[in-house]
């Protein structure tokens, strides 16, 4: 049996795709708690846009959406080979396993630290270990439970517009389907993630000011990788064979024998 799946290319395909997908999520939701300037990261001034009141306004962001438009442009790519069930069966497969992460993430943090430890680093710079990996592990509920559930709900919406758009332009306009789905499932991501993790806390026009700055970026990566689409389905096919690949996406909408 195991001989049999282990030969099967489009099976060791999906076995992979399924491990990098849970696996750059749960990366992305761990290193989410460090900002970043990307006008500093691209040596340019500050944006400092005015938006709904709120002025100021410049493209700091978590370190997590560095990971995250890969992880849409993987959901376009099964999608496209495997159909939106397989895609709702690896999210729902994520979120179950970030939640486990961040169960693992807080028990570790109520564990006793050894005396040595917490003090083992000053000469590094950190006077407290415990409070550091505290800091860098213990992200606050709210922020937690709004990143899955704008994950998960995200993922939905890209798989549904992705799927109505191929429906009607059938295997062309790849881009048009790829790029569209993606814009449109980012930009409800960053607003249902800001509201769950922020609203009562901050302005709802703020929220609203740094969503659009938030979209912004996303809107530009999606096009951006945009041509990793195309260079990752023409090796899929070269790997799996042309007529395989076909009936995989005949398969992934339904049309499998027709």
């Amino acid at each position: 049996m195991i001989h049999a799946i282990l030969k099967d290319k489009p099976t060791k395909l999906f076995v992979f795709f399924s491990a990098f997908f849970v696996a750059n999520a749960l990366i992305a939701e761990s290193i989410g708690t460090k900002l970043f300037s990307l006008e500093k990261l691209l040596g340019l001034p500050p944006a400092n846009f005015t938006m709904f009141g709120h002025s100021g306004l410049t493209f700091t962001l978590t370190c997590g959406v560095l990971l995250w438009p890969l992880e849409f442009v993987m959901t376009d790519i099964i999608n496209e080979y495997y159909g939106p069930k397989a895609v709702r069966r690896i999210s729902l497969t994520a979120v179950a396993l970030i939640s486990y992460a961040f169960l693992m993430y807080f028990l570790a943090i109520g564990m006793p630290p050894a005396d040595f430890w917490i003090t083992g680093s000053v000469k590094d710079g950190v006077p407290n270990m415990q409070d550091a990996f505290n800091s860098v592990f213990g992200q606050g509920m709210r922020i937690i439970i709004g990143s899955l559930v704008a994950f998960f709900v995200s993922q939905l919406v890209d798989v549904y517009v992705f799927h109505k758009i191929k429906q009607r332009t059938g295997e062309k306009y790849v881009w048009l389907r790829a790029t569209g789905s993606t814009i449109v499932s980012q930009l409800v991501d960053s607003y249902i993630v800001l509201f769950i993790a922020f609203l009562g806390k901050y302005p709802w026009q703020q929220l609203l000011a740094i969503g659009v700055m938030n979209y912004i970026y996303k809107f530009l990566m999606a096009l951006i990788l945009t041509p990793v689409i195309y260079f990752v389905e023409a090796r899929i096919e070269k790997y799996v064979g042309h007529d395989a690949a076909k009936s995989m996406k005949l398969a992934a909408m339904g049309k499998e024998g027709s």
